[in-house]
């Protein structure tokens, strides 16, 4: 089971590390069919489930990510201060660490400025990673209110960003 993990392991950073170089713009990629998201239920590191079927209404971010992934560490402070500027809205960002324990998450979160206040979910046997169509790390999803995946993001991003802020806006406004 460890030479597993291991091999999974070491073809996602060699997939985080192409992802990131192959594409760095800072928007999020419209999907053609807008299919309804896999539901999971997810511990956080306070032993809290989430259950992504209870975030119906809201527009959902789901980022997959791991300590060990370069682009994913970048990114963490950009996602805390795009939570912070949509927290009072109808919306959610759930970063789901894939396969790793709450000790080490912990010890890495606490050295990001700002650190996460968004519930960081933990997929220890990545079978949430599995059952999504992620490409590498870090990728990211954005649902609709519906809980259709709308958008995803393959490589890093400065969540703040404008344009990636404006496509966020766009869905939340749609009320539908």
């Amino acid at each position: 089971m460890r030479k597993i993990a291991n091999f999974v392991a070491g073809v996602l950073v060699i997939f985080s590390l192409s992802a990131a170089a192959a594409e760095t713009k800072q928007t999020f990629s419209p999907l053609a069919e807008k299919l309804p998201a896999r539901d999971f239920s997810l511990k956080d590191m306070d032993e809290k489930t989430y259950q992504l079927a209870d975030l119906r209404g809201k527009v959902v971010l789901i980022n997959f990510w791991a300590t060990w992934c370069p682009p994913c560490r970048k990114e963490l402070p950009s996602m805390e201060r795009l939570w912070q500027q949509f927290s009072k809205e109808d919306f959610m960002v759930l970063a789901i660490n894939v396969g790793e324990d709450a000790d080490t998450i912990f010890a890495f979160t606490g050295t990001l400025e700002p650190a996460p206040s968004f519930p960081i979910l933990l997929d220890r046997d990545s079978a949430v990673l599995k059952a999504w169509p992620v490409r590498g790390l870090p990728t990211t999803f954005v649902l609709d209110r519906e809980g259709r995946v709308v958008y995803r993001a393959v490589g890093g991003r400065e969540f703040d960003n404008p344009e990636l802020v404006a496509q966020l806006r766009g869905l939340l406004q749609n009320r539908r």
